[in-house]
């Protein structure tokens, strides 16, 4: 690979959202470069920022081949495109693509991560992939109710996941889902927890770092709040630095990746999900950290040295904003936000706003955690989008 510190040095991103556009701000920083491929047709935030702009499909290599060949190195910002696909685009225009194909196809959809982790030793959360009716049944049977459905590949922020109560709900989400047409879907037992925890790991051929273990506040499928350090006893924190590691070493991981724990009432820590990029739960690192999850993101897929994820403060809270009306995006009643010694807005430059979508987040640091986080609620809450 060319020098990633050579101002020619190109870094594309396949996708052109949020985690792409924090990532690309890193990339500036360096010298580099930045190329962008999207497959949506509305324009995204990172196709503002730079010239080299690409669109098409994801499932269509030759529409993907001008953008690969006209960067140094591809990473990505989702997990909306198949392994053979990137290992095709790799193979074809040459360029190399990090996470590695063979990487992303040990976590490609819910089902082979949770086997890739069982057999790594990594404890999940229990599972089975739902071929039929009968085997709705038996989950429920088996695992109790209610317990959730999960497209297999591709769902996020509550989309493609139904909680269900009974045979009839499971039945009709197992077709909302598309399991009658042969969508792979995914049965996850409800599990007893305390908390909900997550950890980022960068890494690559010079090292790996691990970032503090955090807590994520969740409401209907979405974070809307993180919590630094996670308010756990600390071997709590560690075992699940320990299984996060553990997870990046299993697929080899070149890269940022991120993973979701649940903290049982028994006290155990199961992997739930994980991301091979940025992820919600690390953006309190931009401010937060001596080194931001996107910074490591671009100095890990780009070979470089990762940078100290240490946290800077003894406490950092994220608030995510969500669109409250549907309309052009606009951020109004922040003023108090900006204004608080610590505290730091970030949009996503989104052109439109609906509710519950992600637009922007707001980062506090502070002395004490739960002071910190109050403190973030409450000057969050006017804000609207």
């Amino acid at each position: 690979m060319k020098n990633p510190l050579s101002s020619d040095f190109t870094i594309g991103f396949l996708g052109a959202g949020q985690l792409a556009r924090m990532s690309a701000v890193q990339a500036f920083r360096y010298g580099m470069q930045v190329a962008v491929f999207s497959d949506r047709p509305e324009d995204e935030p990172v196709q503002f920022m730079t010239p080299h702009s690409y669109s098409g499909s994801f499932d269509d290599v030759d529409s993907m081949m001008e953008f690969a060949k006209s960067c140094d190195v591809i990473t990505l910002e989702n997990e909306f495109i198949d392994s053979e696909v990137l290992r095709e685009l790799r193979d074809r225009s040459g360029t190399p693509i990090f996470p590695s194909p063979e990487s992303f196809a040990l976590i490609e959809n819910k089902r082979i991560e949770k086997q890739t982790f069982e057999e790594a030793g990594i404890p999940v959360t229990p599972y089975a992939l739902i071929r039929d009716q009968e085997g709705l049944k038996t989950f429920g049977e088996t695992h109790g109710w209610p317990y959730l459905l999960k497209s297999s590949k591709g769902g996020y922020d509550g989309y493609g996941n139904e909680t269900v109560q009974n045979r009839e709900e499971a039945l009709a989400a197992f077709e909302k889902l598309g399991g009658n047409i042969g969508h792979d879907i995914l049965a996850e037992a409800f599990v007893d927890f305390t908390h909900e925890l997550a950890v980022q790991v960068a890494r690559n051929e010079t090292g790996h770092v691990v970032y503090p273990c955090c807590e994520t506040v969740q409401k209907n499928h979405i974070c809307v709040a993180v919590k630094t350090p996670a308010p756990v006893p600390s071997d709590v924190r560690e075992k699940a630095q320990q299984l996060a590691l553990k997870a990046t070493e299993a697929i080899d991981g070149k890269g940022i990746f991120a993973y979701e724990f649940f903290l049982t009432t028994g006290g155990d820590v199961l992997l739930n999900e994980s991301a091979p990029r940025p992820h919600n739960s690390g953006h309190y690192s931009i401010e937060g950290c001596t080194t931001s999850q996107f910074e490591n993101h671009i100095r890990a897929v780009c070979g470089l040295p990762p940078g100290n994820p240490s946290l800077i403060k003894p406490a950092a809270v994220m608030i995510n904003l969500l669109g409250t009306h549907k309309r052009a995006a606009v951020i109004e009643n922040a003023e108090e936000a900006i204004a608080e010694p610590g505290g730091h807005l970030h949009s996503y430059g989104k052109l439109q706003s609906k509710p519950g979508r992600k637009m922007a987040h707001y980062t506090l640091l502070g002395e004490q955690l739960e002071a910190t986080y109050n403190k973030a609620i409450r000057l969050t809450k006017q804000i609207e989008i």
